[in-house]
């Protein structure tokens, strides 16, 4: 795999061999991606099924739920938005796509129903990879690449997103997109 082709806002696609249970069938966005920082990213398919509200006890009555964004650092929550012209701080990933930003400003909007579910995804932990580690992973084929569409992040079903990617690059990828999860019990 070209290594060459992964930047801030790629998507990595889990190879259907890949078995980490994180990372299994899984579509990362990534956040920062750099030679000398390392890569970031927030896996956009593992929904968790906690509202955000319920782990931030002074966050504002909110019914969106958290993410499991991967391994790292779990004990702290990340969010991605379309916000970033409204809320300070907040860092570009992509056009209308952003990271982070003042967490009492992001209360505030939030309150005044200026952010909703529908434009802002929280995350447990990340995923982290240094520059040699995620190469490595590359250069076995772990992951596949792909652009990121704000469709993928906001608008998706989590369960259907690793198949959605992989049929919308098309030619062999839609027909990886096919293997059933357990392959080898067929």
């Amino acid at each position: 795999m070209n290594f060459d082709l992964v930047e801030k806002s790629s998507l990595l696609i889990s190879h259907p061999y890949l078995y980490d249970h994180n990372f299994r069938r899984s579509v990362v966005l990534l956040s920062e991606h750099s030679i000398d920082g390392g890569t970031i990213g927030f896996i956009l398919n593992k929904p968790l099924k906690i509202p955000v509200d319920s782990l931030l006890s002074d966050f504002p009555d909110f019914a969106s739920h958290v993410y499991y964004g991967g391994p790292v650092n779990t004990e702290r929550i990340h969010f991605v938005h379309t916000a970033g012209d409204i809320l300070d701080g907040s860092i570009r990933i992509s056009d209308g796509l952003y990271w982070g930003g003042d967490y009492s400003k992001l209360k505030f909007l939030v309150q005044s129903k200026l952010i909703t579910e529908k434009n802002i995804r929280f995350f447990v932990g990340y995923a982290g990879w240094d520059y040699n580690q995620l190469q490595d992973e590359m250069d076995i084929n772990s992951w596949l690449v792909s652009d990121s569409d704000i469709n993928y992040i906001f608008n998706s079903k989590p369960k259907a997103l690793w198949k959605e990617v992989l049929e919308n690059m098309g030619g062999r990828y839609s027909v990886i997109a096919q293997m059933p999860d357990h392959f080898l019990l067929n």
